[in-house]
């Protein structure tokens, strides 16, 4: 079935108030509509794309771009995810048993059976396969990314921002320019966002993931215009997959910088 189809006929429950309602709600002024179906809200995936968006917030308005995203989880990790950052609780769903991601078809992740194991247990043996890069293709080099720099992506932290929030004492931005520069990802640099990603979820784990079920389950990104019809779509293959162009993830979309 087309997912626009699938997407129009959806109702979930949105963050804002809590209400089922339905996704594609209020976008018919919108020029496009992007609708990110994410994995648990709770996923290194979730959050760094959260990131990028919020980034390029006001270049998406500029451009009449609506956004809808559905994440894995409750309406408590949906608040805190938007807490944490800064992505709209407006256009924020929730769906806790991934029944979109199913009707979409999407990666559901590595399904290794070891016998004795429960559910749960189960989840986290394939999650941690797959962050070995064991049916998680382009996981270990987009991890290798993180820490060597992208001459390719974008200056992350800008030289005033303090970075708080890791085991580190806090420090300015300003130190990755002794890692290599200026103007472009330098070493260290994603990975310190990451690494500040994984301490808040980790210090509210069940919060954002209130059922393991799901942690190896993947997302993906489609875009259409106000007819309806696809302009993109990309389906995550695996842990730190969520973009085909992973040094600039929005660089589908018709951004003017």
């Amino acid at each position: 079935m087309n997912p626009y189809i699938i997407f129009s006929q959806t109702k979930l429950q949105c963050v804002s108030d809590g209400t089922i309602k339905p996704l594609l709600e209020n976008c018919e002024s919108a020029a496009k509509i992007l609708v990110l179906v994410l994995p648990q809200l709770g996923d290194f995936d979730s959050l760094e794309y959260a990131w990028w968006l919020q980034r390029e917030a006001q270049n998406l308005a500029n451009q009449k771009i609506a956004i809808r995203a559905v994440g894995i989880g409750n309406l408590t990790s949906g608040r805190k995810f938007c807490e944490y950052t800064g992505f709209p609780q407006e256009n924020l769903f929730v769906d806790e048993n991934a029944e979109l991601h199913q009707k979409l078809n999407l990666y559901p992740g590595l399904k290794v059976s070891v016998p004795g194991l429960s559910l749960g247990q189960k989840s986290w043996l394939n999650l941690m396969l797959m962050c070995a890069g064991i049916g998680s293709p382009g996981t270990l080099k987009e991890v290798f990314r993180g820490y060597k720099g992208d001459k390719q992506a974008p200056q992350l932290i800008a030289d005033d921002e303090m970075i708080e929030g890791t085991p580190l004492p806090a420090f300015k931005g300003s130190f990755f320019k002794l890692a290599g520069g200026s103007g472009f990802q330098r070493p260290f640099e994603l990975a310190t966002l990451r690494l500040k990603n994984m301490v808040e979820v980790l210090k509210n784990w069940s919060t954002y993931v209130p059922s393991s079920a799901y942690l190896t389950q993947r997302g993906g990104t489609f875009l259409f215009n106000n007819q309806g019809e696809l302009l993109y779509e990309y389906r995550d293959p695996g842990i730190l997959g969520f973009a085909a162009n992973m040094s600039q993830p929005l660089s589908f979309l018709p951004i003017d910088n």
